[in-house]
């Protein structure tokens, strides 16, 4: 079942009206549906598909052995006897031999820093193959796919032997909640689930194709969750160390320690260095880099709403709920989930329950920005800004937290997102002392605005504060 990246296949199908050879990159995290995405682009373009996939770098795997496999895919899928490879620069012309320069062919080269990652000359072989053959082939598009990004990025897209020749460069992102929700409504078990139900599970696996179709729909949302996060052999225990390892290749000890210290919420560079008894400067800007390129953590930033101009202010937040929901409670309680010994009847009984679900709803909101703007109208609109913010205190100004900040060129969305089982009138107060305190450029609009899932008092919308107030159902896209 293939559900939505409706933009990516349009905008790899637009590759097809040029009149030469395309070279695309694609990254995103693991799980997240890279090499699906691009065999189903194939399947609907009704063109011949070959996939070379690299070994994952465990202990133990060495270039030769990646060369063995290169040569065995490449001669099951061409139907071609096995003939053993020695070097690269061999293997891309053997490869380049069994492209047909009048069909229509997509070659995806999948994890390919794992298919480099032994021979430093790797990518000189690879742009030689393209330079000399593949861009030779009009009618061929070449994908250069893998979880590590930052291998990507620093062989392919910000090196001078390659500039120019990319011709797309696609970042996988998430499923949308409306898209995940379709994972429900379209496996046909028979059952309705709840809206609350499904923000559970979102709130845990996020828009990941390879979590969401790990959800049994038969199952309630306790035992789902379960399943996959507190039982012995559960997809979501031991995932973290699969994907953390994967996807990124230095300085794994102190990205986690990152992800650790951003676990509780988000923080600038500044903080987190003094939360880790570091010094601000380039080391730790590159980790986060690092950790933003993989899809662990978003990059805030945006236009500062007292001045127009774009501020100086940067903080970063866990952007994959999947990553929180581990440090927060799989990590530490992993060696009794192991042994079967971590027992509860209902995961509200784990401490700080509803706080955490809170928070990984609002990243969950802050993730689906645009499905946020199509339920305010805003989706044809000029957006200048869109993220959490964050008023600094001073002796002139007190500070105040926005969930999320929309500024146009005339107005600011003031976002209050809350996720609770009864949401009363002291959020209409919450909000109210935050409006107060805010403070933004004469000329501008200030519009405060409600997303929420739980029951809300009806005595919110009589008091007529919020300007509109978006249910998760709206989003969701389950509202008729």
């Amino acid at each position: 079942m293939f559900i939505g990246r409706e933009e990516q296949l349009k905008q790899l199908g637009d590759l097809w009206r040029k009149d030469v050879a395309s070279l695309v990159t694609c990254r995103g995290r693991r799980r997240i549906g890279k090499s699906t995405l691009i065999a189903e682009f194939a399947s609907r373009s009704h063109v011949r598909f070959l996939k070379l996939e690299g070994l994952p770098p465990r202990k133990g795997v060495t270039n030769e052995m990646q060369l063995e496999v290169f040569a065995r895919q490449l001669a099951e899928q061409t139907q071609s006897p096995f003939e053993p490879l020695t070097n690269w620069f061999d293997a891309f012309a053997r490869l380049d031999k069994h492209i047909d320069k009048r069909a229509k062919t997509v070659v995806l080269l999948d994890e390919i820093s794992w298919m480099g990652k032994f021979d430093v000359n790797f990518p000189g072989h690879l742009k030689y193959a393209w330079d000399n053959r593949f861009s030779k082939k009009p009618k061929l598009i070449v994908v250069l796919c893998g979880s590590v990004s930052s291998w990507i990025d620093k062989y392919i897209l910000k090196s001078k032997g390659f500039v120019g020749r990319p011709s797309l460069n696609l970042v996988v992102p998430e499923l949308s909640m409306r898209e995940s929700y379709a994972f429900w409504t379209k496996r046909g078990s028979g059952s309705r689930v709840s809206t609350s139900a499904v923000m559970d599970i979102l709130s845990i696996t996020g828009g990941v194709p390879k979590y969401l179709e790990s959800v049994d729909p038969a199952l309630d949302a306790n035992e789902n969750i379960s399943k996959l996060c507190f039982r012995p052999g559960g997809l979501l225990v031991d995932e973290f160390d699969e994907i953390f390892d994967d996807s990124l290749d230095e300085n794994l000890g102190f990205k986690k320690k990152l992800l650790m210290a951003l676990a509780e919420g988000a923080k600038s560079p500044s903080e987190l260095a003094e939360s880790l008894q570091v010094e601000v400067g380039g080391f730790i800007s590159g980790n986060l880099a690092g950790l933003e390129t993989a899809g662990f953590v978003a990059k805030d930033e945006g236009v500062n709403p007292q001045n127009g101009k774009r501020s100086s202010l940067v903080r970063y937040r866990i952007c994959d709920n999947y990553t929180r929901f581990y440090l927060k409670y799989i990590e530490p309680n992993r060696g009794l989930i192991k042994k079967g010994a971590y027992n509860f009847m209902s995961v509200e009984q784990l401490p700080g329950w509803s706080s955490i679900l809170g928070l990984q709803f609002e990243s969950l909101i802050c993730n689906n920005l645009v499905g946020v703007l199509k339920a305010l109208d805003l989706d044809r609109t000029l957006l200048l800004s869109a993220a959490p913010y964050r008023q600094g205190e001073t002796k002139r100004q007190k500070g105040c937290q926005i969930d999320l900040l929309l500024q146009t060129r005339r107005a600011v969305y003031v976002i209050e997102i809350k996720r609770r089982n009864s949401i009363g009138e002291e959020v209409v107060d919450e909000v109210r002392e935050k409006m107060v305190r805010f403070k933004v450029r004469r000329g501008m609009s200030v519009i405060p605005v409600l997303i929420y899932e739980g029951h809300v008092s009806a005595r919110i919308a009589a008091d007529g504060f919020f300007a509109r107030m978006i249910s998760a159902e709206d989003i969701l896209g389950t509202v008729e």
